[in-house]
């Protein structure tokens, strides 16, 4: 214990007096440890050892503990039982009015229980709580019962299946285990047959409902739906909506499984209609609510599962739990039906953009699409979709070799994807860790970090063993010559894209730690340093793959990182060259000021009890340091780097208006991508009031 406790820079722990140990046992009071460790962990912070395992710590049963033991929160012991004592009974009544009323707030509640699966739940406590799924043939005599679970089983199983196949729920997820489940049954790929059927009649009913009303001569005898004429016409249109809404949503989600992307312009149409039905949906909720005399949408609705507040029949979400050993025995909370309606709207907004995408067959617009689309913290079913769509069959939107990927990426010519280079062993390895590389940025933005960190080091291999494997078939691929073969231009402008490769992923990775808010303020300095250095790294390979493309010769006596930062005196640097300048300025600037305000000020200081500024450089950028990107950097370059800064050093002042000034110039560049152009004005915004504050207290320094 005091080895733990005696690093530099740490709080000193006060160790307490040995407990009497037994044999080969010592133990030591940890309690001032614990207490110290409770003050500095945030909500949300997890203290584990390396073989720890979320998914079984929260599966673990505790006997006689209401959320963790199956046995003891129970109904019924299994679903014939439930269903002896009538917990599902069809019809639901013999009134026809109350038997529309419950399907409805079957309907409901189903919805609602598919929205907390989405969200991460198990599918055996949620849509497959309801008792009617779990005997299907059950309702067979009631039409718009059977037909809903039908298209419910259907879209579920449609759902799985593609996030089965994407891989992209966590290794903690509930969601593909069907646990047994029947989520295929025999009939059920004719479900839309049935439903339609439902649909024309449940039409019809409404249709002589208003002629009835409006004194209009009925030509056909309908039966109507329920006794009270009243409201028949409100609960046809709630019933329409709902059938509808189902009806389209399976539509989108078969649709956008079609390979190459030949569904979206479909899905797209259904999505829309969707949108559509939800809504009138929602405004449902008020009748339905009236004629349980709940009052209105405003009193209620927060926690209810059923747009009318009414409790549903038929379901039992601790009955899974007993009958099915993988699932977890704690018991789960199901959103209400409007939190519920508000997922479904932000699910097919996901949906929407991905069918409005242009399938980019260029790989940098491929990159910039997904990382746009993940600033909408899209759902898991949004992201499976997503990377359903860019990888089938091993190539880009199954339809684009990856070696084409690549070579179009590289800015090589045309005829160089067809060359039996993309038949080497390490270019096919390259081809897999590209696969993998989208794959990874189709997953939630935690995961996605991990990840990054992990395959930063295979792309940092895989270049070197591309350069042995090209000098070995190919000779030296570094010199240059007017005449030198394809084989030689392939190999030139797959290594440096490799290498830019490499540090984009890096910046990725730096840059969501931002977003998943693992840095602290004292961290700042250090981590605005490492995406400075990255960035110039990033700058130059894609000026290099730039000029290599065109055949631009590098001017002789300048170095790699003047050649970046120059502002182009012999010719003007492509946009996407000085769109990285203006990060690479504003990082710059950033990381001087930021360690300026520490040396000066003494604020911004990496603090803590347990970690030196030394150990969380470590711990941020292990990864970073494991891969070498980039080469020789270490926490004492940092040190030295920053040690001398001071807010009287013109130079960051500097950084900031070069930013601003480019960012300026770029508009007219970039006038047509709404996305670039939002990200530049942040840019002239935030160099605008830092280049403020400092001149201000430039010119109060100088003055004294």
């Amino acid at each position: 214990m005091a080895d733990v406790c005696e690093g530099e820079g740490e709080r000193q722990v006060p160790i307490c007096p040995s407990i009497p140990s037994g044999e080969q046992t010592v133990w030591a009071d940890a309690s001032s440890l614990l207490h110290l460790a409770c003050n500095d962990l945030r909500d949300g912070e997890l203290i584990h050892g390396e073989n720890f395992n979320l998914f079984a710590a929260m599966s673990a049963l505790e006997i006689m503990d209401p959320k963790m033991d199956s046995g003891m929160v129970r109904t019924y012991y299994s679903v014939d039982e439930a269903i002896e004592y009538g917990a599902a009974p069809v019809p639901l009544s013999f009134d026809k009015t109350v038997d529309v009323q419950g399907t409805i707030d079957i309907m409901d509640h189903l919805l609602a229980c598919e929205a907390t699966w989405h969200k991460g739940c198990s599918l055996a406590q949620t849509v497959f709580s309801c008792l009617y799924l779990l005997r299907p043939d059950r309702t067979s005599s009631h039409a718009l019962l059977h037909s809903y679970c039908r298209v419910m089983r259907a879209s579920c199983n449609a759902v799985v299946c593609t996030v089965s196949d994407t891989r992209t729920n966590e290794e903690e997820d509930l969601f593909t285990m069907t646990h047994g489940l029947p989520l295929k049954v025999d009939g059920d790929d004719k479900c839309l047959t049935m439903l339609h059927a439902v649909e024309e009649t449940i039409a019809r009913q409404l249709r002589a409902c208003k002629a009835i009303l409006s004194k209009k001569r009925v030509t056909e005898d309908i039966e109507p739906l329920q006794n009270n004429p009243d409201l028949e016409e409100g609960f046809c249109k709630s019933l329409l909506c709902r059938l509808r809404f189902r009806k389209h949503f399976y539509h989108v989600v078969t649709n956008m499984k079609r390979p190459q992307g030949r569904g979206l312009e479909l899905a797209k149409k259904h999505i829309a209609c969707c949108f559509e039905e939800l809504d009138s949906m929602i405004k449902s909720a008020e009748f339905l609510r009236s004629i349980n005399a709940l009052g209105t949408l405003e009193d209620g609705m927060k926690s209810e599962t059923t747009a009318s507040g009414s409790q549903p029949v038929g379901f039992d979400s601790t009955l899974n739990s007993r009958l099915s050993a993988p699932t977890p025995p704690r018991a789960i909370e199901t959103i209400s039906w409007k939190k519920a309606a508000e997922y479904f709207q932000k699910l097919l907004h996901e949906l929407e953009i991905i069918c409005s995408y242009n399938l980019d067959p260029v790989f940098e617009g491929v990159l910039r699409f997904v990382v746009e689309f993940q600033k909408f913290q899209p759902e898991l079913v949004a992201r499976a979709h997503l990377q359903h769509l860019l990888v089938q069959d091993g190539k880009l939107y199954g339809r684009d070799s990856v070696f084409a990927v690549i070579c179009k990426a590289s800015l090589l010519p045309e005829v160089a994807k067809n060359h039996d280079i993309q038949k080497n062993e390490t270019v096919v390895q390259l081809g897999q860790l590209l696969i993998t590389l989208l794959r990874v940025l189709c997953t939630n933005i935690s995961w996605q970090r991990r990840k990054l960190g992990k395959i930063l080091q295979d792309w940092r291999i895989i270049h070197v063993q591309l350069e042995l494997a090209f000098r070995e078939e190919f000779g030296d691929i570094a010199a240059t010559s007017s005449n030198e073969n394809i084989c030689m231009k392939i190999c030139r402008h797959i290594l440096i894209w490799v290498e830019e490769q490499t540090y984009w992923i890096a910046s990725r990775f730096l840059m969501l730690g931002f977003e998943l808010d693992l840095y602290s303020t004292g961290e700042y300095c250090m981590v605005y340093w490492y995406i400075y250095i990255i960035l110039i790294k990033l700058a130059e390979k894609t000026h290099m793959r730039a000029m290599t493309s065109n055949e631009i010769s590098k001017r002789k006596g300048k170095k790699k990182r003047d050649l970046v930062k120059d502002g182009g005196k012999d010719y003007q640097l492509p946009p996407a060259i000085l769109f990285l300048q203006c990060h690479l300025y504003l990082a710059e600037g950033l990381t001087m000021m930021l360690a300026a305000l520490r040396n000066e000020k003494q604020i911004y200081l990496s603090t803590g009890p347990f970690n030196s500024e030394h150990e969380r450089f470590v711990q941020h950028f292990e990864l970073l340091l494991k891969a070498c990107l980039p080469d020789h950097v270490s926490y004492y370059s940092f040190e030295e780097t920053t040690a001398h800064a001071r807010l009287s050093n013109v130079s960051m002042y500097n950084c900031f208006k070069e930013a601003q000034r480019i960012a300026k110039e770029l508009r007219s560049s970039f006038s047509n991508d709404s996305d670039k152009m939002a990200e530049l004005r942040r840019i002239e915004q935030v160099a605008e009031h830092n280049s403020v504050a400092l001149a201000e207290h430039l010119r109060a320094y100088y003055y004294i």
